[in-house]
């Protein structure tokens, strides 16, 4: 019995060690890429505001339908949500995701200028992504998201005067990927 208990007791500290070392490794990630994923009702299973230090989220094309499952995640800057059937509900992402500055929802479901209100609350996002979504068809569409979000710089990765963005994943992540000869054969 006494040997037992002690397991018991062993296999607990192990439990609680391991989940000590998994937050902290959480901590750690700066980039998630989840791409291709399912959600299950909405959720991403595994991602939760564990993830404190999460700079860059991808959830391309893992059959979202709404973002309102998203946890906190304060140090947030790129959200890739391309190719989901997202179709409303943006208004929890002022909340969640506060320092968000670029967001790409292109391919999914949004049809109004007025389902993207809730984005004027992102202070500091200068660039969206609609490619594919209906909105895109309205007429004046690029001249109302603009006048709806004067905080943005570039739309569908463009500027105001159709001047074209600079490589956004250079200007995100403070690389340039000219630099990274990972992966390449020399000549």
């Amino acid at each position: 019995f006494i040997f037992e208990k002690k397991l018991i007791t062993s296999g607990a500290l192990f439990v609680a060690l391991s989940i000590t070392y998994l937050l902290f490794l959480c901590a750690q990630v700066k980039e998630l890429v989840l791409d291709n994923c399912r959600s299950d009702e909405g959720k991403i299973e595994g991602l939760t505001a564990e993830f404190v230090n999460l700079e860059f989220l991808s959830l391309i094309n893992v059959v979202l339908i709404s973002v309102s499952n998203l946890p906190k995640l304060p140090k947030l800057r790129k959200l890739e949500l391309s190719d989901n059937r997202i179709f409303g509900g943006l208004d929890v992402l002022a909340e969640r995701l506060p320092n968000l500055t670029h967001l790409n929802l292109s391919g999914n479901k949004l049809k109004d200028i007025s389902t993207l209100e809730p984005l004027k609350k992102l202070v500091f996002l200068k660039s969206l992504d609609l490619f594919n979504c209906e909105v895109t068809n309205l007429n004046d569409y690029r001249e109302n998201v603009f006048s709806l979000l004067p905080q943005l710089t570039y739309l569908d990765g463009y500027d105001r005067d159709d001047r074209e963005a600079p490589d956004s994943d250079a200007e995100v992540d403070g690389v340039d990927e000219d630099d990274d000869d990972e992966g390449e054969f020399p000549s």
